[in-house]
């Protein structure tokens, strides 16, 4: 599998282009990441709404075992304090609900802004690159053996300017089979895709 060209100038735009693709999923995975631990900060009052009323039931709580414990009168006392203490119990709940919710919206916010620019750039760039490596590996293929499919190809693949610099008439070299002619139209094709001999 060729994976980059042979020529130095396409070789260099193509390793130039992987780097800055990687690049380019680095980045935008920071500031994914960023984004995910900035947004996750908005669920800290939730937290802390929830520790402080888990604290104040828990002292709900005590005083209403305290108080229960008075014979004749405790039930009739300790009733508020149950009380309070389930509405505690409530908010912290709900501070935990909504440190959840900031959790879950801090993960899809942060995975979107990562994705997204990922995605639309593996779209633009990604078939490209997979369209060279296909043509580069089969030119390869026959690069060695009988040149003359290289220099069909040429002859279907090139600009007409090109191939009348090799001869002209290309079509009628190559259905003669002139070596030379045939050579070059093999070169031309390989050429084009960044390869060589």
């Amino acid at each position: 599998m060729r994976l980059y060209a042979v020529a130095p100038a396409r070789c260099a735009r193509q390793v130039l282009g992987d780097l800055m693709m990687l690049a380019w999923i680095a980045g935008w995975a920071w500031a994914g990441r960023t984004t995910h631990d900035a947004t996750l900060t908005l669920g800290q009052p939730g937290l802390a709404t929830a520790s402080a009323a888990d604290e104040m039931a828990g002292r709900f709580h005590d005083v209403e075992g305290r108080i229960g414990g008075i014979p004749g009168v405790g039930d009739n006392l300790a009733a508020p304090f149950r009380g309070a203490a389930s509405a505690a119990e409530s908010l912290a709940a709900a501070g935990r609900s909504q440190a959840e919710t900031v959790a879950d919206v801090a993960l899809l916010v942060g995975l979107a802004v990562f994705l997204i620019p990922v995605l639309l750039l593996a779209v633009l760039y990604v078939p490209f690159r997979v369209r060279f490596i296909r043509r580069a590996t089969a030119a390869r293929r026959f690069a060695g053996a009988d040149p003359q499919l290289l220099a069909l190809r040429a002859l279907a693949n090139q600009p007409l300017r090109s191939l009348t610099r090799i001869s002209d008439d290309p079509v009628a070299a190559w259905r003669a089979g002139d070596p030379a002619a045939v050579r070059q139209l093999a070169d031309l094709e390989l050429r084009s895709l960044g390869l060589k001999r």
